[in-house]
Parts: structure tokens; C-alpha cells; sequence
């Protein structure tokens, strides 16, 4: 795939437009106190892992929609694309802010299904592309275990 000019300010709006809208909600749906007194599974990483590993997975989700974007731009990978986008940045609101637990551990079972399903769709026309989501695969299947467990440990908060 050759890269022109045009192709640099393409990809440099996917990453703005992900790792930007992802930064900034994060930046306002930060934790606090309210998570802080939930029970957590043994397996909770530390606070100061999310940052680093969403900063790495954003690039990575903007670099494989971009891609899929210059062959497909109309295709069904680009449509799962745009899906987990949305999914992905309305579930930290969803549990963080608005507290709804359960509802965001639906939002992160049906992100995972169209991030995986991504991969397999994107696997037909763009290997790199199918490739760069399977760290984000495996990191929606911890989070998905994670936010079933918080909700399993605290249930008697969410009732």
C-alpha cells in the first residue's frame, strides 16, 4: 500500500478523532471514590495499567480502521468498526460516571462480539489490520470478565 500526503492526514484524523475521543473520556469519566469502594476480583490490575495499555490499543484500533477505511470504506468491517467505536467510548460513562453496571457489561459483551468480529472480517481484506485487534480481542475479553466480576462481588450495591 503506497502512502501519499493525503494518506498521512487521513490517518492522523483516525488517530486524533480515537485516541483523542478516547483520552478526553477517560479524562472525564475518571473512576473516583465510587469505584474505589467497590469490591474487585483478585485479578483487578492497578489503576496506573489502563492509561498506558488504552493509549497503545487506541493507536492500534485507529491505525486498523484507517486501513480498512482506504480499501472498504462502505464494507462491513468498516460498519463493525464504526460499531465498537461507539460502544467502546459509551462504556467508561455508562459505568463510571452513571454507575450502571450491568448495562455496561452488556455494552462491553456486544463490543467484544464487534471487535472480534472485526478481526474476522477485517482478516478477509487486511491482515495487518485483523492483526492490530487481536491485543484489543484479548484485552475487551479481560474487561468483560472484569466488569461481570465487579458486578457479581457488588451485586447487593446494585439492587
Amino acid at each position: 500500500m503506497l502512502i501519499d500526503f493525503a494518506d498521512y492526514v487521513s490517518l492522523a484524523v483516525f488517530v486524533i478523532v480515537v485516541a483523542g475521543g478516547g483520552i478526553g473520556i477517560g479524562f472525564f469519566s475518571v473512576p473516583g471514590a465510587w469505584y474505589a469502594g467497590l469490591k474487585k476480583p483478585f485479578f483487578n490490575p492497578p489503576n496506573w495499567i489502563f492509561a498506558p495499555v488504552w493509549t497503545v490499543l487506541y493507536l492500534f484500533i485507529a491505525i486498523a480502521g484507517w486501513r480498512v477505511w482506504q480499501i472498504d470504506p462502505y464494507g462491513l468491517a468498516m460498519k463493525l468498526w464504526l460499531i465498537q467505536l461507539g460502544l467502546n467510548f459509551s462504556w467508561s460513562p455508562l459505568f463510571f460516571l452513571a454507575h450502571r453496571v450491568a448495562a455496561a457489561l452488556i455494552v462491553i459483551c456486544v463490543m467484544f462480539l464487534s471487535v472480534f468480529g472485526f478481526s474476522i472480517v477485517a482478516s478477509r481484506i487486511d491482515l495487518i489490520s485483523a492483526a492490530l485487534f487481536l491485543p484489543y480481542v484479548a484485552w475487551v475479553a479481560f474487561a468483560s470478565a472484569l466488569n461481570g466480576s465487579i458486578l457479581y462481588l457488588n451485586t447487593d450495591r446494585f439492587n
